[in-house]
């Protein structure tokens, strides 16, 4: 299967994190918050004119800029 980023998948999609490719200071953020390979991560809303991506991993929901959620590459499950 094709690796996707997080910023191209459609709303209510689920998919498993691949990769992230961000620098250190982002990639040890998106951590903390729970960003990790094998995790399953859903879109759940993408806000209008290039706003935030609202996304689930497990029980938590995170507001994303597109531009960080280009960095995270998935895999649709």
């Amino acid at each position: 299967m094709p690796a996707l980023t997080l910023a191209t998948l459609r709303t209510g999609e689920i998919a498993t994190i691949v990769s992230i490719h961000a620098e250190e200071s982002l990639h040890q953020r998106l951590l903390a918050l729970g960003f990790r390979s094998g995790k399953r991560i859903e879109l759940i809303r993408k806000a209008s004119f290039s706003g935030p991506l609202q996304v689930r991993i497990g029980t938590t929901d995170i507001l994303l800029r597109r531009n960080e959620a280009a960095k995270i590459k998935v895999c649709k499950t």
